[in-house]
């Protein structure tokens, strides 16, 4: 019996409960957790800022997590179709923010959506800590 194959997205940038909880969700969806983490350039063309940690700093991060089997760098948003294939996922998971949006690769694997964590998201984080953190003397 082949194990089935779950595959998820994300820049998992400032870790965050909203991000393990849909790491757990996609786990569970499956044997084995395949995590494509976007890469630098691709976060800077998509949010117009870099990440806080670099792409190597949250492979480590996320590659490190127990309920992650794999983990690769993101090159592309177009790319979905290639990354589905390579892995040979049979199911791709998303946060529902991207609901609808790969429904177009039904045809190859089960395209799920989860709800987002309310009340949680890396940029409202990282914009609680730039108002907190002091001024630079």
């Amino acid at each position: 019996m082949s194990k089935r194959t779950v595959i998820t997205f994300g820049t998992f940038d400032v870790l965050h409960v909203g991000h393990i909880r849909v790491l757990q969700r996609a786990a569970a969806l499956g044997d084995r957790l395949v995590v494509g983490v976007s890469a630098d350039e691709l976060n800077i063309s998509k949010k117009g800022r870099a990440p806080v940690f670099s792409q190597e700093e949250r492979l480590e991060i996320v590659g490190n997590l127990k309920m992650v089997d794999e983990v690769f760098v993101e090159e592309s948003l177009e790319l979905k179709r290639d990354y589905v294939t390579q892995f040979q996922a049979d199911v791709l998971a998303m946060g529902n923010d991207w609901e609808g949006k790969f429904d177009f690769l039904s045809d190859i694997c089960e395209v799920v959506y989860f709800p987002r964590t309310p009340s949680v998201s890396t940029t409202a984080l990282i914009e609680h800590i730039a108002r907190i953190a002091p001024e630079p003397a």
